[in-house]
């Protein structure tokens, strides 16, 4: 954070620290090739109460943070919806 605010060349108007927070990613190179994966995943964590703060994806992973206190609960339910249980 102190690197941040040091930097002037970043621009930005606040800047929010929450260190209480997880980062869950579903990964397969099959997502690619099956629509909906992305729904599938949101629609989980939704039905579970589960906020998603932020996310990030590539070809082959959709990352999402949440709050650290809800991670076991948003595990089980991706679980139980992508049939790992």
């Amino acid at each position: 954070m102190r690197l941040i605010k040091q930097n002037k060349k970043i621009k930005y108007k606040d800047l929010i620290v929450n260190k209480n927070v997880s980062k869950v990613s579903i990964i397969g190179a099959g997502m690619q090739t099956n629509p909906g994966v992305t729904h599938k995943m949101f629609r989980s964590l939704a039905d579970e109460k589960i906020n998603i703060l932020a996310i990030s994806t590539s070809e082959i992973k959709i990352s999402v943070l949440i709050r650290e206190n809800l991670t076991q609960k948003a595990v089980k339910a991706l679980h139980k919806t992508f049939g790992l249980n």
